[in-house]
């Protein structure tokens, strides 16, 4: 195949990705528990704060798992 194909095919695939990673980015925050579930770590001293979603990245990474192996099927 052309080259120049490819390309545009793999331009094409990474923008509709980053819009929906902005479209989830901008309704993450009305989804109830998501980045406050009990096994993310959050570190407060004085002016800052530290915030690491284990939890949350998990239970996100099982669910695109998911997701990904029923339409791959």
């Amino acid at each position: 195949m052309n080259p120049m194909y490819e390309i545009g095919k793999m331009l094409l695939i990474f923008g509709v990705l980053m819009v929906i990673a902005g479209l989830f980015m901008m309704f993450l925050p009305k989804i109830p528990l998501i980045g406050r579930l009990p096994g993310d770590i959050v570190i407060r001293k004085g002016n800052f704060t530290f915030y690491f979603p284990l939890a949350t990245s998990l239970l996100i990474s099982v669910i695109l798992t998911l997701l990904f192996s029923i339409f791959r099927k």
